[in-house]
């Protein structure tokens, strides 16, 4: 009796150790969220295989070409001039390289006097997470595969130690959902992607970063070569670093009635800097009239139809500003940016809400690595 007595006290304590041993249950949309995730890693995963794998193919066919060439030489002689000549091909397109590196930073250089001016607008750090301003800024410290095994657990963990987090305050699994993707379930990168693809441009623009402060400085000095961009970063709001320039300040918000026809080069085009803008609806439109400035949204409507998420990321709206500069064609800078699964064959369709002010981040990881990986080489 005693024994049996003994037994059930450790249980218990067993139970009063462990309080929270079980993690929250999932409700069916977080489910479906976690379902499409382990689908998206599990298809990541086998085409970063497959791409591994035709690389090493790759190289290894040119390994055996470049063997067989040298076999074939008759002589000594021969084979020294061709691996002299292998080293002088080299050597030109290192020197290309750096030519064009060279040319890339003085176009840059020089949109910063004639260039079309556009400011991200990064004061609404308060609003988000960190993890959530991680996204906006770089995202992929974290690996996706760890998040996508412990998700449960972070969701449970989330319930219970995430409360106010920049005015948000986080009380069911899907709150934390939103929380936990943040960190990086996707990889954005968005505002080094925005100065991955100026940078490339034949005519670039003049890029500002307004609001640099307080966590998202220290976001931002973490991303490659930072502190070597060519880029204006404020601390400031845009309102008073540009405050001689207001009556040309234009903020791209979905509220605004005005459509965007033409860029102006006297103008300063504004996009918000706020991942999960539905928690935050009207707020780009909302601080553009207390401030007293001009607003204005993209003329998406008018040329095509969106077929499923009718949001934008940060980089996706900075990418059609400098596509129209360059070719001044608002259709097929739409067509050149917006993936294909987001948008349909109809065109001349009225939308809601498709321009700067709403974010997500549905840019597939690897084309996005793509097109920053050239930052990160040649800084």
């Amino acid at each position: 009796m005693e024994e049996e007595k003994e037994t059930e006290q450790n249980d218990q304590n067993t139970l009063e150790s462990q309080p929270n041993s079980q993690p929250t249950t999932l409700s069916k949309n977080a489910q479906k969220k976690l379902l499409k995730q382990q689908k998206w890693e599990a298809k990541k995963a086998e085409k970063k295989a497959q791409v591994k794998e035709q690389k090493m193919k790759e190289a290894e066919r040119k390994r055996k070409e470049w063997e067989e060439r040298l076999s074939s030489c008759a002589s000594e002689e021969e084979r020294l001039k061709l691996i002299e000549s292998r080293r002088e091909l080299r050597k030109e397109r290192m020197e290309k390289r750096a030519e064009e590196k060279k040319d890339k930073l003085q176009r840059l250089s020089k949109a910063k006097e004639f260039g079309q001016n556009i400011v991200i607008d990064l004061e609404f750090a308060d609003l988000m997470t960190n993890s959530e301003i991680h996204s906006l800024v770089q995202q992929g410290l974290v690996s996706c595969d760890s998040i996508a095994k412990n998700f449960a657990v972070m969701c449970e963990m989330a319930l219970l130690h995430l409360r106010e987090v920049g005015g948000y305050i986080a009380k069911t699994s899907d709150d934390c959902i939103s929380l936990v993707s943040g960190l990086s379930i996707v990889d954005n990168r968005q505002i080094m992607y925005c100065y991955a693809v100026n940078r490339r441009c034949t005519s670039p623009s003049h890029l500002w970063l307004t609001g640099c402060r307080g966590e998202m400085e220290n976001q931002l000095q973490r991303l490659p070569g930072f502190d070597k961009w060519i880029i204006e970063k404020e601390s400031q709001s845009y309102i008073d670093a540009l405050q001689d320039q207001k009556e040309n300040l234009v903020y791209l918000t979905a509220d605004s009635e005005t459509v965007l026809d033409e860029l102006d080069l006297k103008k300063i085009y504004i996009i918000g800097g706020l991942v999960d803008r539905n928690r935050w609806k009207g707020i780009t439109m909302k601080k553009a009239s207390e401030q007293g400035i001009q607003t204005a949204k993209l003329p998406i409507g008018s040329y095509l139809k969106m077929s499923s998420s009718q949001v934008l990321t940060v980089n996706q709206v900075v990418e059609i500003l400098l596509k129209f500069v360059e070719i001044k064609d608002w259709k097929a800078s739409f067509f050149e940016v917006i993936p294909q699964r987001k948008r349909g064959e109809t065109d001349s369709v009225e939308l809601q809400g498709v321009d700067g002010e709403e974010l997500e981040n549905e840019d597939d990881p690897s084309d996005t690595k793509k097109r920053c990986i050239e930052v990160r080489s040649t800084q």
